[in-house]
């Protein structure tokens, strides 16, 4: 639609331009006054055409072409309503705030805590998984291991003037975006480049990164002065740990890390029994180079991941035929590289086609996808996208991403990663503790084994206080890799070798190490286990459920837009409210007792004997998401209100809270209870402003 809009508008901007040069002949040549004003008539048709053009093309670029509020307008409301009824506010604000920082408030810590349970109950309890809490505070040997240190950077430009930092692929980002959105006279050419900037924004190096920042003319947002070339910038927070400064440490920029330097502890745990998972919920920090957009982007956030260790050589899963007949929207690399949009496919069909490497990373998506739809998420804007081959780690076996699209754009909420074996095998190389698991043989195998024999006096002689390292780093090596290096010891006699522990490569020849094979008997395997790794950013799904379930309606008299969260009462604040009708002590006293069987019950609610009108109070309550009211009009029966349809059912009072617990725990349906009890349709509840 955006492209066929934009060669139309270049089209009448032909025409346009076309017809203006026309009125000017025939004003030059003196033409007839009739021949001039038919002219100019046609003229402005054109430019009307133009006009009305125009306006479609900034209403599908701003995502208001339904007439709804554009994106802009609509987030600006949603954030408004959510920082008015105190769900997330800026930390420290009456200190200006920091920007990347975030305190939830009572109903946003309400649904956060809800979004939480149902993940402890979706995964830890039904996959029977091990759940560990480890420590914020990492040593910086755990992360030099990880690849942290040395990597977990993001690309950052200066103003050259002022000093004031950027995150370089922002402003880029910022500038196609604002192109794409607002400069109407782009080309459908120029805007397709534009686009394809924006996919292969995370690929860019950063001197791609930097030439595209001068082609464009990109300059400081705020002063509009030249900016530096971009470079990289660790963003993980440094502290030190004891008082002595000479144990430095970070503040873990994810919780995984815990979950593998623990394997071996968990694998005895289990059993010593494959396959297994385990689970952390923890914060995590990373020193974001310019944090916006709310909750998507932080310094400080709430991690849900899990390591799933699986043998490398059985990537199948007893449970997927559970999963495999979901369909939803999925984006292969191939489809992405050919220009095509997600489309939805079986999830049996992607992992039976090779589409999805393996099993037990296809449960983990259809998990995902019935985790985050139960949540409140629309299923229509949820996709999940292959990583293209150059976004992944080398190691990796395949990765994909659940995004989740918003009035931002698509984000990426949950990673799904096939991570290999290379975390256990990082650790295993820098502590020296094997992070293995066995599988014993019922009876003993000949096998064809690969014996590397570092020859300890030749490397001492070389490489003397670091020969421990390079002796660790050869018997380490796979056997991919110790036939390459034999092949090239013997037809070059020396090779050059990467000791992960000493930072460089180094160089062996041939009468350092002995490679060869031998048939020995075994009677088990010891291998590295793989590890599935779903990691699930818990602000930025809880961002999205804001926006998805967010909507307004008009009140009764027509007068003006209600505000209404549409949360599903398993993540809803409050479940239920409880009002009189009116200030009246019999009323009140039943609104207590009511109260009472609904904490006994385990349902947040609360309880408003404000005189204000009833209207009123729905309205409040639909705009905390509250899917329940209960309404006392009577000592012997209540009516219960259903926020989204506005209808009522009438109930005894004594059963009132077992009605909301059954509706709200999942085991009756509001059309279950409205069939069941006295009812009365919206149209016929006189319950609005």
């Amino acid at each position: 639609m955006e492209e066929t809009l934009r060669k139309a508008l270049a089209e009448k901007q032909s025409a346009v331009d076309s017809q203006g040069n026309a009125v000017r002949a025939l004003k030059a040549a003196k033409a007839a006054k009739a021949d001039v004003d038919a002219a100019i008539e046609a003229l402005n048709g054109l430019k009307l055409e133009k006009a009305s053009i125009e306006k479609q093309l900034q209403a599908t670029v701003s995502g208001g072409g339904d007439g709804s509020l554009n994106r802009e307008a609509f987030r600006q409301t949603v954030n408004n309503t959510l920082e008015r009824r105190l769900f997330y506010v800026p930390s420290f604000k009456i200190y200006r705030g920091v920007a990347g920082l975030f305190d939830y408030g009572p109903p946003g810590c309400a649904v956060k805590s809800n979004v939480l349970g149902f993940w402890r109950q979706h995964f830890v309890l039904e996959e029977n998984m091990l759940e560990v809490d480890c420590p914020c505070v990492t040593p910086e040997v755990v992360l030099k291991a990880s690849g942290h240190v040395d990597k977990f950077t993001d690309l950052m430009v200066k103003d050259e003037k002022t000093g004031t930092c950027y995150r370089a692929d922002h402003l880029l980002k910022d500038f196609c975006n604002e192109k794409l959105q607002k400069d109407l006279s782009i080309t459908a050419e120029k805007a397709a480049e534009l686009k394809h900037v924006l996919a292969v924004l995370d690929d860019l190096s950063s001197e791609e990164l930097g030439a595209k920042i001068k082609e464009y003319g990109i300059t400081a947002p705020d002063t509009k002065n030249p900016l530096s070339d971009p470079y990289p910038f660790n963003l993980m927070f440094q502290t030190s740990i004891g008082p002595s400064g000479l144990s430095p440490g970070y503040m873990r920029p994810e919780t995984a890390q815990g979950i593998f330097v623990n394997f071996k502890d968990l694998y005895y745990y289990n059993g010593k029994k494959l396959p297994f998972a385990a689970a952390q919920i923890g914060q995590a920090f990373r020193n974001e180079i310019s944090p916006r957009q709310g909750l998507l982007r932080v310094r400080e956030f709430t991690l849900a991941e899990i390591e799933h260790f699986v043998d490398p050589e059985n990537k199948s899963h007893p449970k997927f035929s559970e999963v495999a007949n979901l369909e939803f929207l999925m984006f292969p690399r191939e489809e992405q590289m050919s220009g095509h949009s997600a489309k939805k496919i079986p999830l049996g069909e992607a992992v039976s086609r090779g589409i999805v490497n393996n099993e037990t990373l296809g449960y983990f998506i259809g998990r995902v996808y019935l985790f985050l739809t139960r949540l409140g998420i629309d299923k229509d804007r949820l996709r999940f996208r292959q990583h293209l081959a150059n976004e992944m780690a080398h190691y990796a076996a395949d990765c994909w991403d659940a995004e989740i699209e918003s009035s931002y754009g698509w984000i990426e909420c949950v990673g799904i990663a096939d991570r290999s074996a290379y975390d256990l095998r990082a650790h295993s190389d820098k502590s020296g503790v094997a992070l293995v698991a066995e599988e014993k043989f019922s009876e003993p195998r000949e096998v064809e084994k690969l014996v590397i024999n570092p020859v300890k006096k030749e490397l001492g002689l070389a490489f003397k206080g670091n020969q421990r390292m390079v002796v660790e780093a050869l018997e380490a090596m796979n056997e991919k890799e110790a036939l390459e290096m034999k092949a090239t010891l013997e037809s070059k006699g020396e090779t050059e070798f990467l000791v992960c522990t000493l930072g460089k490569n180094v160089t062996i020849t041939k009468s350092m190490v002995t490679i060869s094979k031998e048939i020995k008997k075994e009677h088990q395997r010891v291998f590295t286990p793989s590890v599935i790794e779903p990691s699930f950013g818990i602000g930025r799904i809880i961002y999205c459920l804001f926006e998805h379930s967010f909507y307004m309606r008009p009140s009764k008299a027509g007068d003006e837009q209600l505000n209404v969260f549409r949360f599903p009462p398993l993540v809803a604040p409050i479940k239920c409210t409880v009002f009189p009708l009116v200030q009246n002590q019999q009323y009140e006293e039943v609104a207590k007792v009511i109260s009472q069987s609904l904490t006994t019950a385990g349902i947040s609610h609360k309880i408003d004997i404000t005189g204000t009108s009833i209207g009123k109070r729905y309205a409040r309550t639909d705009e905390l998401g509250v899917p329940f009211a209960i309404t006392v009009d009577s000592t012997s029966s209540v009516t219960i209100r259903e926020r989204d349809s506005k209808d009522q059912i009438r109930v005894d009072v004594e059963q009132a809270a077992l009605v909301i617990k059954e509706v709200t725990d999942g085991r009756r349906t509001w059309a279950d209870v409205w069939s069941t009890y006295p009812h009365q349709s919206s149209a016929s509840a006189d319950d609005e402003l």
